[in-house]
């Protein structure tokens, strides 16, 4: 009996090793990665004019370099670009960050000022965000994207994911809109916009039950392993 147990046990154990080296693998080399965001929520002063306003992309090049394009949207006869103070901002997960390649697209006829750092900052109505982006001109240079990246100085991302994090309101990203009404031809600096206002982006977070899946494979690993031994 003993040594049918004792086989018993061995054959169990092996069973788990293996289970566990599935559950666990290697870990693997970088592989880049992105994440969208969309802004999806504005402010008081964009009540009425319909979302989305745009996408934020986070392309993760590198496990400390990552590039964030912001790219305007439209619905129905709205058209929506950025720019002045907090044209395009970001709440960064890292100690210390550089940011600079900045590019922006700007529509025809528009000026093209080249966007500009400008640190942390209050957004209208979405709290502070540790790094925001700026341009001058205000409605004359507005753009239809901004882009611009970001260097991690003081650690390494794992993923798209992982390069932003929500602020003390919630928020991760937000940008200053200014509404191109179209119905009156196409957008245009002789076009007055119709409003400027704040938008930002609902972050829906990684299921728990993700997790709690995993931990019950382990626990019923765990469980298996026990009742093995007893027999």
């Amino acid at each position: 009996m003993r040594t049918l147990n004792a086989v018993r046990s061995v054959i169990l154990g092996t069973a788990a090793l293996a289970m566990g080296l599935t559950a666990f693998p290697a870990v693997a080399s970088f592989v880049p990665s992105s994440t969208i965001f969309t802004l999806n929520a504005g402010n008081s002063a964009l009540t009425g004019y319909p979302s989305p306003y745009g996408t934020v992309t986070v392309d993760l090049t590198s496990s400390t370099t990552a590039n964030l394009t912001y790219k305007g949207g439209s619905s129905g006869q709205y058209t929506y670009l950025f720019g002045d103070s907090g044209m395009a901002d970001a709440n960064v997960n890292a100690g210390s960050w550089t940011i600079g390649s900045f590019t922006e697209t700007n529509p025809a006829g528009f000026g093209s000022a080249v966007p500009a750092d400008s640190g942390s900052g209050t957004v209208d109505g979405f709290g502070v965000f540790n790094q925001t982006t700026k341009n001058s001109g205000g409605y004359n240079d507005a753009a239809s994207s901004v882009g611009f990246t970001l260097t991690n100085t003081s650690g390494t991302w794992a993923d798209a994911a992982g390069v932003l994090t929500p602020n003390a309101s919630g928020y991760s990203v937000a940008a200053h809109i200014f509404v191109c009404n179209t119905s009156a031809g196409a957008c245009s600096p002789g076009i007055p916009a119709a409003v400027t206002g704040y938008a930002t982006a609902t972050v829906v977070p990684l299921p728990a039950a993700a997790w709690l899946f995993g931990s019950g494979l382990l626990g019923l690993m765990g469980f298996s392993v026990r009742r093995g031994r007893k027999t």
